[in-house]
């Protein structure tokens, strides 16, 4: 799911009906269940991630330093890195930290991550919609006299 659909569905899942705050109570569990249901498919997914960047990281340093066999890089098309790296972890790490493949996934993560905690912000304020609630309640009631 895109950053973009879940803002779409929260800004239709954010406002509250002061006309009919039952109602409005009554779904809290509802859309904290959707919301959460997201959350976690999200958050595997950035696990998935992380897992697929310590592999990749992994093939990028073999890569680099010389280790990787040849079939492997048949497998994956890659041609031999031909500068010896292996002695010099200052260019090896610029060479890591600036290989096209892992900053491509190194950006999905940050995405990914950015989901995740636009998620947490929907269900922190999900566990306070309640109280949003009854503050409205309350509100109404004093300013009815009663």
């Amino acid at each position: 799911m895109k950053l973009e659909e879940i803002q779409k569905l929260w800004t239709s899942d954010c406002s509250i009906d002061d006309t009919q705050l039952d109602i409005e109570s009554t779904k809290i569990p509802e859309l904290h269940n959707k919301y959460f249901k997201i959350f976690s498919e999200e958050r595997l997914r950035l696990t998935r991630m992380k897992s697929k960047m310590k592999e990749l990281s992994k093939l990028k340093w073999l890569y680099y330093t010389g280790k990787l066999d040849k079939d492997t890089l048949n497998d994956l098309n890659w041609t031999q890195f031909d500068i010896d790296l292996k002695r010099n972890k200052v260019d090896l790490d610029r060479f890591m930290d600036s290989d096209r493949d892992i900053i491509e996934l190194d950006d999905k993560i940050e995405y990914q991550n950015e989901k995740i905690l636009y998620l947490e912000s929907i269900i922190k304020t999900l566990t306070n919609r309640g109280y949003l609630i009854k503050n409205s309640i309350d509100w109404k009631k004093f300013t009815m006299g009663a």
